[in-house]
């Protein structure tokens, strides 16, 4: 038997969601199996699944030992001796970190676990602003998610607070994400608005660009705007107002300027001139813009925090200036 007294950073959420994150390895036939036969209690009570927790609950769990090993993954941050963290903004609640390309955020098919969280939880445990022994079922987690290839900022949440409410303002589109990236060619027009319909083929791991809606393709919108082209290349800003998979790559290849580096959407033979073996694209700026109350967060309202020094910016487009400020939206 294991018991669980239920902090700030565990309560509001329903029992199995609970239980999914502090017994990963409990899987979904034997925790119902465990509900029916009355062996997960709260308070000395029977509970059900769907018994939201509340801080301080007693939670006690009659099940196997064998369920409460620690899969590798989540001590991934423990053989990080010296973490590799650049932080945009931090503060007790968030913080912002401009992943390098060639980083994953999480573990991939691979197993590679050395990954953006993993160095973010290091960070936080090595500097004691997350004590784990003290937490049942929450660790500071990622908020957004982008390619192992493309590099920028990607958010964080330090408290269960903090995630809850930036899922949801992200799932409502109230954040504002702004992508760099270097294309072939120059865009016509070279500012717009891209709108189609996009599916995804998880065995070919590979997005399809349709101009009328088929099943299982959702819309997809991207504003663009060229910023400046040189020797037959353009550096060309990208606003998501949909957040698509591989979405800028589609539309950028779709537009007939595919992105520099990009193997899968564009042409191999035109990237190796070039000699680049990733698509060179940044997640550069991000903007809070809430359009309704974000109650502990609300102070990141109209925030804007920009990433000014990206390598393939630098390397191809000497002497361009990032700029830093910029208004809540413009299309």
């Amino acid at each position: 038997m294991k018991e669980y007294i239920i902090s700030k950073n565990d309560s509001g959420q329903r029992m199995n969601k609970f239980l999914e994150k502090a017994v990963p390895l409990l899987p979904p036939s034997m925790m119902h199996k465990y509900f029916r036969l009355k062996r997960i209690k709260v308070n000395g009570k029977r509970s059900e699944p769907a018994y939201r927790l509340n801080e301080g609950d007693l939670v006690q769990l009659y099940i196997n030992d064998e369920f409460f090993e620690t899969p590798c993954e989540q001590d991934a941050y423990k053989k990080i001796k010296k973490p590799r963290l650049t932080i945009v903004y931090e503060d007790e609640n968030i913080l912002l970190a401009d992943k390098p390309a060639g980083m994953v955020v999480h573990a991939d098919e691979q197993g590679d676990t050395d990954t953006l969280i993993a160095h973010i939880q290091s960070y936080l445990y090595q500097s004691g602003q997350w004590k784990p022994e003290k937490e049942n079922s929450f660790a500071p987690a990622l908020c957004n998610r982008i390619d192992r290839n493309t590099g920028g900022i990607v958010i964080a949440a330090k408290t269960a607070e903090a995630l809850r409410i930036l899922n949801d303002k992200i799932k409502h589109h109230e954040l504002i994400k702004r992508y760099l990236c270097i294309v072939h060619g120059i865009p016509n027009p070279k500012n717009g608005l891209i709108e189609s319909y996009l599916r995804r083929d998880e065995k070919r791991k590979q997005v399809f660009e349709f101009q009328k809606p088929v099943a299982g393709a959702k819309i997809a919108k991207t504003v663009y705007r060229t910023l400046t082209t040189q020797n037959k290349l353009s550096l060309v800003e990208c606003t998501l107002l949909t957040g698509r998979t591989h979405q800028i790559r589609v539309h950028m290849s779709g537009l007939g300027c595919p992105l520099l580096g990009d193997g899968k959407y564009g042409r191999n033979e035109q990237n190796r001139r070039f000699k680049e073996t990733g698509q060179l694209l940044y997640s550069y700026q991000l903007t809070f813009c809430f359009n309704s109350d974000a109650g502990a967060l609300q102070y990141l309202d109209g925030k804007t925090f920009t990433v000014t020094k990206i390598p393939f910016v630098d390397k191809y487009f000497s002497g361009f200036e990032v700029q830093k400020d910029r208004p809540a939206m413009s299309i």
